[in-house]
């Protein structure tokens, strides 16, 4: 097994009473965190999932209110009511192939999911968010939004678009009270990742440990793997007073990664 997981506390003093936060990827890992950590705050979440039961279990702890949906689907994404105050794009997944052999369509499906949907969220979100005159914008990108992996095309290509909306978003909301932000993590301990790590010690005939210092953090300074609750309270300082005046940023939340 990995390293012990980091406890980690709630030290950003926030109150999003009354606020309306939207959370993508919402029932598991990174998605779950944040949509507890909002609720935490007093906001009301809606926790979006193509796993209705997953998004369910979530909202049911944050005492929100779940939607199943595959982002991937436009119509469905503008069935959505997205009157929030806070729009967490999270959602997100992995193909590993060559270019030369990386399926069209799963290329296609990952942008969708990625890159469409997080514009369409946040296209509908905006109106309210300058009526109110404040709104925050939270895309949770990675640190292959600012470098690139091989065999990752569609994830690299995705995060890096969202990088350029999250930007745009900043600029235009700038004059109307909104901010948009990335957050970009390298490794975080979820289930996906820790399935990972068992399959590839099992490949290469070494200790699940070795896999996550010397395969998946061979660039990173700081050995271990990151908290979803650390990208949740670096969500939760967006959201605060103290941070109006932080827009347009992509906060690497890597271990030293991105410092190479």
């Amino acid at each position: 097994m990995t390293a012990e997981p980091v406890v980690v506390p709630h030290v950003v003093h926030v109150d999003l009473t009354g606020r309306t936060a939207l959370v993508t990827g919402g029932g598991s890992g990174i998605g779950r965190a944040c949509a507890l950590r909002l609720a935490a705050a007093g906001a009301t979440v809606v926790v979006l999932d193509r796993d209705t039961a997953a998004a369910e279990a979530v909202a049911a702890e944050a005492g929100g209110r779940a939607v199943g949906i595959d982002l991937a689907d436009p119509a469905a994404v503008d069935r959505l009511d997205v009157d929030a105050d806070i729009v967490v794009n999270n959602a997100g997944l992995q193909h590993v192939s060559p270019v030369q052999d990386f399926p069209v369509e799963r290329f296609e499906y990952i942008q969708r999911v990625m890159v469409e949907a997080p514009f369409l969220l946040v296209r509908r979100a905006l109106p309210r968010m300058y009526a109110n005159g404040w709104g925050r914008i939270v895309n949770i990108s990675s640190v292959h939004g600012l470098r690139a992996s091989p065999f990752k095309a569609a994830y690299v290509s995705a995060k890096h678009a969202l990088e350029g909306l999250s930007k745009v978003v900043a600029l235009e909301g700038a004059a109307h009270g909104v901010t948009a932000n990335c957050i970009n993590p390298a490794y975080v301990r979820t289930a996906l990742v820790e399935s990972q790590i068992a399959d590839q010690a099992a490949t290469h005939g070494i200790g699940e440990d070795e896999v996550v210092e010397k395969i998946m953090l061979a660039r990173a300074a700081i050995k271990r793997l990151i908290e979803p609750e650390e990208v949740a309270e670096l969500l939760a300082y967006l959201c605060s007073p103290p941070a109006a005046f932080l827009t347009g940023a992509s906060i690497a939340l890597d271990g030293g990664w991105t410092a190479n």
